[in-house]
């Protein structure tokens, strides 16, 4: 799959949270678009208490196995 949307880098505290989390195949499992748009979102927080809700958001999202940035999502099977 080819991305429209330029790529995000991965941060290096991202991959520590979901490293230390034990996320980070639940995350590697999800579409690219989705892991890119989390980035792109997370990237785009003006304010560090913003930023951090928003990775805290992506975490819930990924611990729980549905939604993406808020909206409903479940994984095909």
């Amino acid at each position: 799959m080819t991305l429209k949307r330029p790529i995000q880098p991965m941060p290096d505290d991202i991959a520590a949270r979901l490293d230390a989390a034990g996320l980070r195949a639940a995350y590697d499992a999800r579409p690219p678009y989705q892991r890119n748009d989390w980035l792109a979102w997370i990237a785009r927080a003006k304010k560090p208490v913003t930023r951090e809700k928003r990775i805290a958001s992506m975490l819930t999202e990924l611990e729980q196995g549905h939604g993406y940035m808020g909206m409903d999502w479940h994984p095909r099977n």
